[in-house]
C-alpha cells in the first residue's frame, strides 16, 4: 500500500464515502486515519458552557481512514508511487506523468561520507 507515504500537508483525493472525488489536505494523521480539510464534514451539538453563552452548533471534519485517500496531483487526479532507489543513495517517491518519471519527494538522504 502507497497510503504509508501520506504526510501532514499532502494533498488528497478521497476515494470512496459520501466525499468521493473531493480533494483536500491533510491535516493531521493518526496511526491509519487522516484528517482532510473540507470533507467528512459532521455538526456537534455544543452546550452553553458559561451563563450568558447560548448553545450552539459546529461543523467539524472528522477523521477517514487512510485506505480511502490517495495522494493527488496538483489537478486532483490521484498519483500512484513508486519508491525509488537513485545511483547516490537516496530513496524518492516518484510518478510517471505521461513518459516522464517526475519526483514527488525525497525519502531519504544519503548520509555524508
Amino acid at each position: 500500500m502507497n497510503n504509508k507515504w501520506i504526510r501532514k500537508g499532502d494533498k488528497v483525493v478521497v476515494l470512496s464515502g459520501n466525499d468521493k472525488g473531493k480533494v483536500g489536505e491533510v491535516l493531521d494523521r493518526t496511526n491509519d486515519r487522516v484528517l482532510v480539510q473540507g470533507v467528512n464534514l459532521r455538526k456537534k451539538h455544543m452546550k452553553a458552557r458559561q451563563q450568558g453563552q447560548s448553545s450552539q452548533i459546529v461543523e467539524m471534519e472528522r477523521p477517514i481512514h487512510i485506505s480511502n485517500v490517495k495522494i493527488s496531483s496538483s489537478d486532483g487526479a490521484p498519483l500512484k508511487l513508486k519508491v525509488k532507489l537513485s545511483q547516490k543513495g537516496s530513496k524518492k517517491l516518484v510518478y510517471i506523468d505521461g513518459e516522464k518519471e517526475k519526483t514527488f519527494r525525497d525519502i531519504k538522504k544519503q548520509k555524508g561520507k
